[in-house]
């Protein structure tokens, strides 16, 4: 068995003597560096950053309520497939509380015996964990053409309503 000698160094190379010396110079260097680069580079501010505009900008509301008329889209309906996609999809698509899955024709078939007034009705007063008008604004029109859309998935051959002429 070797004993170990207490006289004997890690450093066995010539080379290895070299990079000890150089490192032992190059890192206080560096963080020496560092340091003055911590301490001499401050965080400016932005100069504009205390205008009005920029601090109306930054703390402007995140959201807006408007009472009264709908806004941009006022006057346009929306197809059965945007509103299924916007609305019925987050249930439906996946089968949440029991609803039935979009094209699933079998759990669509007794409901397509109802028929489409009997499937909007549904819809307008709710029905198991749906609430009425699916919890949305929409209105009997937009809910007629989500329904045709649904049905028509699931094997029905409904009609789209037709669309009712604007006052």
């Amino acid at each position: 068995m070797a004993e170990h000698d207490a006289h004997s160094s890690f450093i066995k190379t010539p080379q290895q003597l070299l990079t000890i010396v150089a490192l032992s110079f190059l890192v206080p260097i560096f963080g020496i560096v560092m340091l003055v680069q911590l301490v001499v580079n401050q965080p400016h501010a932005d100069p504009g950053a205390l205008a009005p505009e920029a601090v109306a900008a930054r703390i402007q509301p995140v959201g807006k309520i408007e009472f009264g008329a709908a806004g941009a889209a006022a006057g346009a309906l929306r197809s059965g497939e945007d509103i299924t996609k916007e609305v019925c999809a987050a249930c439906h698509q996946a089968g949440v509380a029991n609803a039935p899955k979009l094209a699933d024709k079998a759990a669509w078939a007794p409901r397509l015996k109802l028929g489409l007034n009997g499937m909007l009705q549904s819809v307008i007063q709710g029905k198991g964990a749906m609430a009425p008008r699916a919890g949305s604004s929409l209105t009997d029109e937009e809910l007629a053409r989500a329904v045709v859309y649904i049905a028509n998935q699931a094997g029905g051959s409904l009609k789209e309503p037709a669309a009712k002429p604007k006052k």
